[in-house]
């Protein structure tokens, strides 16, 4: 019976369903609460653009909510987690199955099941759901929620590096030799990077070579000099194509998109330890929701009326959120080079599972 980890079929169902029910109620708990804390920040730039009303925020809610189900979805397993483990504790029903005979991996057996469901499942709503609606809100948030222009490859917030210079754009709409670049600034620097010059101009658009900015404004840093001119070719060396790598948005891309994306950055020779912690991120984050019962299972055992239940429910809530930490510290380190990127996507994951192992092992095995 040690060896049979689902020894009740009965018992498997009872506890999924009573795991997955508290899921859901947490989740749509947590979900509401932070979209009205967002809508009370989000509602005036909405309402901003004539013409908008309550369409345009019930479609801005349309796109936050997938974003929010997908970040807060392992917090939800956690805090469902130790909700179901206090409540089978006070009730002695984890009393009753240790009495029948059953471990403590065999009691947590049907939880880590669906958790695993869960974790499938967030995957794929990641990539389905997640992905474009997170590149949509940030097309309407470029153009700041006014029409969306018809052309799909609209980006926000673009960072281009020509060399030792810098091209910075707030909206890059198109692809190829039709790029248009909006709100552009021209970051002129000497080999120390020292900013020599800095223009700015309203537009930009390919110049074969070169980006032709429209009625550019110059500033001199040297003479401390401003000089408006009809128009100015900058970054000469920089071609359409690498700036559709450049401007690529990893959080709107899909498992496999990105995974060509960076085969592309490879082989042009350029960085890619951000996007690959980020592609190895879309496997192990969603699998973190398998660990949150093993790290809350802190809660589900010692007697109820000993007084230390709720000190147990501290020390899983505690575990729960060290992995958060850990894992988004890890992922910034991978992101800025500091780790490699396997490493700091898996290491947090497998940390814990360890850690979880041990806690159980040591105090109830």
């Amino acid at each position: 019976m040690q060896l049979d980890f689902f020894p009740s079929r009965t018992l498997t169902l009872y506890l999924a369903k009573m795991f997955v029910v508290r899921i859901l109620a947490v989740l749509v708990m947590l979900v509401l609460v932070l979209m009205a804390l967002d809508l009370l920040s989000a509602t005036g730039r909405i309402l901003t653009p004539e013409g908008n009303g309550q369409a345009e925020i019930l479609k801005y809610v349309g796109l936050r909510i997938p974003m929010l189900i997908s970040r807060f979805l392992p917090y939800s397993v956690l805090l469902a987690t130790l909700i179901t483990l206090v409540t089978l504790n006070q009730n002695s029903e984890v009393v009753a199955m240790k009495a029948a005979g059953l471990s403590a991996h065999q009691v947590l057996a049907p939880l880590l099941l669906t958790a695993a469901v869960v974790a499938v499942i967030s995957f794929a709503f990641n990539e389905r759901v997640v992905t474009r609606a997170n590149a949509t809100l940030k097309a309407w948030e470029a153009v700041e929620y006014g029409p969306i222009p018809e052309d799909s490859g609209i980006r926000s917030n673009v960072y281009l590096s020509d060399g030792n210079n810098i091209l910075t754009a707030a909206t890059l709409v198109g692809r190829g030799e039709n790029i248009r670049l909006e709100n552009v600034t021209w970051y002129e620097r000497a080999p120390g990077g020292i900013i020599r010059q800095q223009v700015e101009a309203k537009s930009a658009t390919y110049a074969g070579p070169g980006w032709r900015l429209e009625n550019p404004e110059r500033f001199d840093v040297g003479s401390a000099e401003t000089q408006k001119l009809d128009e100015l070719v900058v970054a000469e060396e920089l071609t359409p194509e690498q700036i559709d790598l450049q401007s690529v948005d990893p959080d709107g891309q899909s498992f496999w998109e990105l995974a060509e994306t960076i085969d592309a950055f490879e082989a042009i020779g350029m960085r890619t330890s951000e996007l690959r912690a980020k592609w190895w991120h879309r496997l192990s984050g969603p699998l973190s929701a398998l660990l949150m019962p093993l790290l809350g299972s802190v809660a589900a055992f010692g007697l109820a009326r000993s007084g230390q239940l709720f000190v147990r429910a501290i020390i899983g809530m505690a575990l729960g959120f060290a992995y958060f930490v850990v894992d988004n510290a890890a992922l910034a380190m991978g992101s800025f080079g500091g780790y490699p990127p396997f490493l700091a996507a898996w290491a947090p994951f497998f940390l814990f599972l360890l850690v979880g192992e041990t806690v159980l092992i040591r105090t109830e095995e």
